[in-house]
């Protein structure tokens, strides 16, 4: 089966040729535990699954890594508001940030490195990239220098005065050029910290995955993954540092970036109050209705989050679990879902084509391999039989529906039956009346 994958490099699709036919290395940057996981966090999580999924049914082996920043400065700001050590807030939100991709899905990674585990490799790197010249020690802090690599850029595409330009930096007495960036810096006595031949103070956000990297995958890897707003500068500094630690040109063969999440047609922002984590979306639909929806778009597009799209992802579901019976699940994947997930994973075309699959074995297998219909359908109908619709709602729907009926639209008038049926309401015509109920 040929892989066919969009790289950010290259800015083109292309035929997916690993290092090594018998092992794949993958590196996703994970998330930075905090506070809770908002739904565009779990886009990244939910879209590099599917990739692992797609991989494992192709390759022997697959190495999936996916970090965990456990060292932050809103980590530190967390857990000074709580007095309480930076591990009583990474502890909590990690368990959480897990909980909440199981519920979505999400299989674990074959390792989740955190970075207070990998200090004494994080200095190791950052002595090399001294060594070779291309960083320097300036007030306590160790800066990558950007000039000393020529190929800096050459990830998203600008050079260096364009990035500046584009892009929050920090201005600092300390830096030779003002897009330098942090490897080390020195912590004060409130702050979490580690000696270093620099002095006590912690790692740059972007040196740990380099590190990381090369500790649990190596040199080079196959692909290198996360969200478009790590291009630069994160996946761009990655570069940087990981080729000049190992005086190569090559760290990542494919970068793999989803799209952006917008909730409602808005970018998500505290300003505008429209952050909702996943957690909330939990309280209220089912993790599968929330997986279907963040793979109902292709994941290199933006995607417009909301209720509409959680309720049409709810409908497809029932109509999918109501194709099942109780046949056993031995059974192939089938083309149809297959084919699309090999050209540049194409989750939107799979998912239309498993309402075509007749067969409820074929139909659940394939399902199951996109993370989907996981429970009988006796099970999915009991966990869902609820109605989320207010009497308000319905009473509207059937009085569209009756209007319909009247104008002798019945295709309409089936839609609005279908709908109510689909969130758990039953409607009997009684004597030229509509009468309704709610499932038991």
């Amino acid at each position: 089966m040929n892989l066919k994958i969009y790289n950010t490099l290259s800015k083109e699709k292309e035929l997916f040729k690993p290092l090594d036919q018998k092992s794949i290395k993958m590196y996703v940057c994970g998330p930075t535990v905090y506070n809770f996981a908002h739904i565009g966090n779990a886009r990244p999580a939910v879209v590099f699954d599917m990739l692992y999924r797609l991989l494992k049914n192709i390759y022997p082996e697959v190495i999936y890594v996916r970090n965990i920043t456990d060292v932050d400065d809103k980590i530190n700001e967390a857990a000074r508001k709580l007095n309480k050590p930076i591990s009583f807030i990474t502890k909590k939100y990690t368990d959480i940030y897990h909980q909440d991709m199981t519920s979505l899905g999400v299989l674990r990674p074959n390792h989740e490195p955190r970075v207070t585990d990998n200090i004494d490799q994080i200095i190791s790197m950052i002595q090399r990239i001294l060594d070779n010249k291309k960083a320097y020690i300036n007030d306590s802090h160790v800066l990558f220098d950007v000039t000393s690599f020529d190929e800096y850029g050459k990830l998203s595409n600008r050079d260096k005065d364009e990035m500046l330009s584009g892009a929050r930096v920090e201005v600092a007495d300390y830096k030779k050029y003002a897009g330098d960036f942090v490897l080390w810096k020195p912590s004060n006595k409130d702050e979490p910290g580690w000696n270093s031949p620099w002095g006590y103070g912690r790692p740059g956000w972007h040196i740990e995955c380099s590190s990381m990297v090369e500790t649990y995958l190596g040199e080079e890897i196959d692909i290198h993954g996360g969200g478009q707003d790590l291009i630069f500068p994160h996946h761009e500094n990655e570069i940087a540092q990981s080729c000049s630690a190992h005086n190569s040109k090559s760290y990542a063969r494919y970068w793999v970036h989803n799209g952006y999440l917008n909730m409602e047609g808005e970018k998500m922002s505290k300003s505008l109050g429209n952050i909702i984590t996943v957690k909330e979306l939990l309280e209220e639909y089912d993790g599968e209705v929330i997986r279907l929806a963040l793979l109902s778009t292709h994941y290199r597009k933006p995607i417009n989050f909301g209720k509409s799209l959680l309720e049409q992802s709810k409908n497809i579901l029932n109509k999918l679990y109501k194709k099942l019976n109780s046949e056993s699940d031995e059974a192939l994947v089938s083309e149809d879902i297959l084919i699309p997930l090999l050209d540049d994973l194409n989750t939107p075309l799979a998912i239309s084509n498993l309402s075509k699959i007749k067969c409820s074995k074929t139909l659940k297998k394939s399902a199951n391999f996109l993370g989907l219909l996981n429970r009988t359908s006796e099970e999915w109908f009991a966990l869902n039989n609820k109605s989320t619709m207010s009497e308000n709602d319905i009473e509207l729907l059937i009085k569209q529906r009756d209007e319909a009926r009247k104008l002798k639209n019945f295709a309409k008038a089936d839609e609005i039956r279908d709908q109510l049926d689909n969130n758990h309401v039953v409607l009997e015509d009684v004597d030229g009346k509509t009468i309704w109920r709610v499932k038991k």
